[in-house]
């Protein structure tokens, strides 16, 4: 048992990573081509890149392997011979179901302990090759700005893909605009023999340079230019290399975290959003004193008609005012107001761009906290979904079991990304978010173990035609009883 299993769940486990490996390098393709990138830089990004796909590749290859596994045995007989012989269903699932649990324990030590390191890897090496620029190369007619400082322009290129033709340099480097332009009819570039610098040698050009130093330059617009029959220009070429940031910059980031961190993570941003709630409603009672006595379930609002009654005058709304002048008033109702709308404005600020994001970011944390979990719990459930379900429809290979996995995985897939959204959105709690998936598949698995270890003919024709002639007078019963109905109405 343990070894006709072995052999597809390796197989398919690969088959799997390749096919989410080659998902990613068509979504970052643009990313890696023309920028000159070493094969040990690419090579390295494919293999974190692998290791951060296993919690989506690993319980479909547990699906898939066991439902090939029991599907060969059900469709050689082999799981008659067992029968005949004593051997139950359960009991032959045993071995598998310890390497199952096997499987789990190691799915959560991978996700806990290799997940995080692979993902930080992989997270700054994508970083910086997304920020690494294009290999220098210039096309023809086109401002190149590969090269800090510089904006290089040429006509026209020679067959030798060195000669070049209308050759046009601007130099930034002291961030002044366009005050420093050299223009040539034709030059000549080449690489030194390490690579590291290209040489620009122009011949028959001018080097305009505006003078900005000087007193009134704004008025007078003074410049020089330098007619040269020959011109060396070197740039540095290791600015366009790869460079690498600090892994310590991303290891906060709660998917390169492990359970402890993660608790760790979560303790303190809540006590931090506790503390700057207290912190906010001291402040807001010190800044606006009347909202620490105001006690608005003692006071009456006024009935609708003394209001429409005495709207010119707010003694009645505002007995307090009544010992001022109109003018006195206005302008203590108009204070009022804007008191009132900044305590408003304050209080919906620090809540939606101060306190909402923190709580966020909690809510990520804690999804983080839960995924490690569920992975492992996946990996058992799909387990005894796949085993039992290859004994029920007897069939192996690659055929049917590969299409009834993938859509077992596909419901899994959608209902899991959907659960950990709305939890991530506050519409759902995160332990109802992330574990519904779960917990719509777990009954599944349930029903077809029970089936299976009960030789229950779910999937065979014959027993539900017999099942169908059964209850063959009860289905005209209610036929007819609906057509009764349907007809009185139509009478009425």
């Amino acid at each position: 048992m343990l070894r006709s299993f072995l052999g597809p769940f390796v197989v398919t486990f690969f088959i799997t990573l390749f096919i989410l490996l080659m998902q990613f390098l068509w979504k970052y393709i643009d990313d890696l081509v023309g920028k000159g990138l070493d094969w040990d830089v690419i090579l390295r990004l494919l293999f974190y890149a692998s290791a951060t796909f296993i919690p989506l590749a690993l319980p479909l290859a547990v699906l898939l392997s066991s439902l090939m596994t029991f599907g060969n045995l059900g469709e050689h007989y082999e799981l008659v011979s067992m029968k005949s012989s004593g051997i139950s269903i359960g009991k032959a699932m045993r071995p598998l179901t310890i390497l199952a649990v096997l499987i789990s324990i190691s799915a959560f030590l991978f996700s806990n302990y290799v997940y995080p390191v692979a993902n930080l890897k992989f997270g700054s090496l994508l970083y910086d090759v997304r920020q690494k620029k294009l290999a220098f190369n210039l096309d023809e007619g086109v401002f190149d700005n590969s090269l800090n400082g510089y904006v290089i322009r040429v006509g026209r290129k020679g067959k030798d893909n060195k000669t070049i033709y209308d050759v046009m340099i601007y130099d930034h480097t002291q961030r002044m605009g366009n005050n420093k332009v050299t223009v040539a009819k034709r030059g000549t570039m080449e690489l030194t023999p390490n690579q590291e610098k290209i040489i620009f040698t122009l011949y028959d050009g001018y080097s305009y340079h505006d003078i900005s130093n000087e007193r009134g330059y704004r008025e007078k617009r003074p410049f020089e230019s330098l007619h040269f029959t020959k011109q060396i220009l070197t740039f540095d070429l290791s600015q366009l290399d790869l460079s690498h940031t600090k892994e310590s910059l991303f290891r906060k980031h709660y998917s390169m975290l492990n359970v402890s961190q993660l608790d760790h993570a979560i303790d303190s941003l809540s006590s931090r959003v506790v503390n700057r709630e207290k912190a906010f409603r001291i402040n807001s009672f010190r800044k606006f004193g009347y909202l620490a006595v105001a006690d608005t379930g003692k006071t009456k609002p006024p009935k609708p008609k003394a209001v429409l009654q005495q709207k010119s005058s707010s003694t009645i709304l505002y007995p307090f005012l009544q010992n001022f002048n109109p003018d006195i008033k206005a302008e203590i109702l108009n204070l009022a107001q804007r008191k009132a709308r900044n305590a408003k404005d304050n209080f919906l600020f620090h809540k939606h761009r101060i306190i909402k994001p923190k709580k966020e970011l909690i809510i990520r944390h804690e999804i983080v906290w839960n995924q490690k979990f569920k992975l492992s719990l996946a990996c058992l459930i799909f387990f005894f979904i796949g085993a039992p379900l290859g004994a029920i429809i007897r069939k192996g290979g690659l055929g049917l079991p590969v299409v009834v996995s993938v859509l077992f995985f596909v419901v899994y897939h959608v209902i899991s990304v959907t659960g950990e959204k709305a939890a991530r959105t506050g519409e759902m709690s995160v332990v109802a978010g992330v574990w519904l998936s779960a917990l719509v598949i777990l009954p599944i698995g349930l029903f077809l173990t029970y089936k299976a270890t009960t030789d229950a003919p779910l999937l065979d024709t014959e027993s539900w035609r017999k099942y169908f002639r059964k209850h063959e007078g009860l289905t005209k019963l209610i036929t007819y009883v609906s057509s009764a109905v349907h007809l009185l109405k139509f009478k009425k």
